[in-house]
């Protein structure tokens, strides 16, 4: 998640204070992904080294105002144009945890895969539900919309993870059919292979 552009992409709309913008944060995103003042105050710190934004003086209050520079907006267009990068994705704990429990002595690998899945279609549910009642209220503004957005796509996200959990489980079932290895029946591919050398051309001698 990158805070850095987003505090910039609200600082285009003016010049904002530090609690002022994690507070417009926050309600773009339906506090999916919080922040603290101090999170806030260290990135703006950061990007006014780098010459992306300036104080601008204080609002009546008497809060330290942050205004974008010419060289932020730059920055900010370069992030809307640009992909997220794919080819090097996050670390994902679930897809961790079931790549070592795979063999792991003492595992129940499918427990591991159902209490996962109850989890998943729970949160699946709420984000629903909370979709339904933003719907009811029918979006009147830009920043509802953005929440709607948010809400759609953590849907669909743990839709598609439902659905890898299930083709995880079904692997699994796959993989618990196969013989071990050393105990295939005689006749297999492997015992006949050993018994006769194959030949280039296509025909086998004993």
């Amino acid at each position: 998640m990158s805070i850095r552009h987003g505090l910039l992409a609200l600082l285009e709309r003016g010049p904002r204070y530090g609690s002022q913008l994690r507070t417009e944060f926050e309600s773009r995103t339906g506090a999916t992904w919080p922040l603290n003042v101090g999170q806030v105050y260290t990135t703006l710190s950061r990007l006014e080294r780098d010459g992306m934004v300036a104080q601008d003086g204080e609002d009546r209050a008497g809060h330290a105002l942050y205004a974008i520079t010419d060289a932020g907006r730059a920055e900010l267009r370069s992030w809307f144009r640009t992909p997220v990068d794919r080819t090097s994705p996050p670390r994902d704990e679930l897809a961790i945890k079931l790549a070592m429990a795979v063999g792991a002595p003492g595992v129940d690998i499918r427990e591991v895969i159902q209490s996962q899945r109850r989890h998943t279609v729970k949160a699946m549910q709420d984000y629903t539900r909370l979709k339904a009642q933003a719907l009811e209220a029918v979006p009147a503004d830009r920043h509802e919309v953005a929440w709607l957005l948010v809400l759609e796509q953590l849907i669909f996200q743990t839709e598609a993870e439902a659905r890898w959990l299930d083709h995880c489980e079904a692997r699994l079932i796959r993989l618990a059919l196969l013989p071990e290895p050393g105990n295939r029946p005689s006749g297999t591919a492997s015992d006949t292979t050993s018994s006769a050398s194959v030949d280039v051309s296509g025909g086998t001698s004993a």
